[in-house]
């Protein structure tokens, strides 16, 4: 027996209808294409990324997991944990051709698969197969025992129904409920020896994709889950349904909401960060304009504002130049004030100069914080 899905109530119905309120709205903003919709796309992934390693202790920056989504060597992320990030990206990568595929059905060796992309790099810690023992998940700061998982002679039946439930079970509950719960019973049953909790959000993700939620990068609650307080909010309410071993029941509605409350959260963000997005391009292109410098230069701009910095490999990506052709941009960029060069050769970036930081200050100051649909009052980004 798996963890059952709970019955919802009135407030919890309500929280549903306006993340689908959002989701929708996202869709038709994103169905008419516009210059920053790539670059955006690429943060939010990266971003989603970066949220669900260092919820592991796998820290990177998002300009780092940019490069590495590039193919480009990061400026600061440590070997071992561009090995962790380009895992995941390759898992994350799998998910969405998954998502898109006209004949598919959950089954164990997708789940294996996807554990052996993500962890394959360590050979000894068996990637894509079932863990050879018990698994117990300890407390980093005090090294307590804080869950237990089920006993390894049970796991290959409780991941073939949790399968079955995949593919069949609950299908009248809405898609963000089934995948809140697809990513609990997955985490509780913890088959794997590593990657398990990176392997459940994965999951979740999956799960809307295949209810054609299908852009997982606007829907993920990677992000929202990697920040700061988030991540301990995370863990107790795992560890407030799980109990500390595995003990199914359907008492799980308060792990529901906490994942309702996450994708209402990040939706927000998302909404937002495209309405910016619209306003400083366009912004960026009068400036650009009005300095006579060529209109490509504006992509160039809009990175940097959306990130602490930029690599000419990365604008050469993104506007299809040639190394000298970006090379002279953001030479004439910097001595401009847009920008500011750091560095040599292959570590040689570009950070926001004093123009681009007074444009950055003035949008900062406009952020609204977000509201908690569970409350009645607002929430910090």
């Amino acid at each position: 027996m798996i963890y059952c899905t709970p019955e919802l109530e009135p407030a919890d119905k309500a929280v549903l209808e306006e993340i689908e309120d959002m989701r929708r709205d996202l869709m038709y903003r994103l169905a008419e294409p516009h210059r920053w919709d790539g670059q955006l796309r690429r943060q939010l992934q990266a971003r989603a990324i970066q949220g669900s390693n260092s919820i592991e202790g796998y820290r990177a920056s998002v300009e780092d997991i940019e490069s590495i989504m590039l193919g480009e060597e990061p400026l600061e992320t440590s070997s071992a944990v561009t090995s962790e990030i380009a895992g995941y990206q390759q898992a994350l990568t799998y998910i969405r051709h998954l998502s898109l595929a006209r004949s598919f059905r959950f089954d164990a060796g997708v789940l294996h698969a996807l554990n052996f992309m993500m962890i394959g790099h360590h050979h000894d810690k068996s990637p894509g197969t079932v863990r050879p023992g018990g698994i117990y998940v300890r407390n980093s700061a005090t090294g307590e025992v804080v869950y237990e998982g089920p006993d390894v002679e049970n796991v290959p039946a409780l991941i073939d129904e949790l399968i079955d439930w995949l593919n069949g079970g609950d299908l009248d509950q809405p898609s963000y409920v089934r995948a809140a719960m697809a990513h609990f019973n997955l985490v509780a049953i913890h088959p794997w020896r590593d990657g398990n909790g990176r392997m459940s959000r994965a999951l979740q993700t999956l799960v809307l994709g295949r209810d054609r939620i299908l852009t997982p990068e606007f829907c993920s609650i990677e992000e929202w889950l990697g920040l700061g307080e988030n991540t301990v909010e995370y863990y107790r309410a795992l560890r407030e349904v799980q109990g500390g071993t595995w003990n199914p029941h359907d008492r799980t509605l308060s792990w529901v909401r906490f994942c309702l409350r996450a994708h209402h959260m990040q939706a927000q963000r998302v909404r937002d960060r495209l309405a910016e997005a619209g306003k400083v391009w366009l912004l960026l292109e009068e400036q650009v304009d009005a300095e006579r410098l060529h209109p490509r230069c504006v992509s160039a701009l809009y990175q940097v504002f959306v990130s602490r910095r930029l690599r000419r490999g990365t604008y050469q990506s993104d506007e299809s130049l040639s190394q000298g052709q970006a090379a002279r941009d953001l030479r004439e960029l910097a001595a401009r004030d847009w920008l500011t060069p750091y560095g040599e050769t292959k570590g040689r970036f570009y950070a926001p100069g004093p123009k681009m930081q007074r444009v950055k200050a003035d949008f900062a100051a406009r952020v609204e914080p977000l509201r908690d649909p569970y409350l009645t009052g607002t929430a910090a980004r």
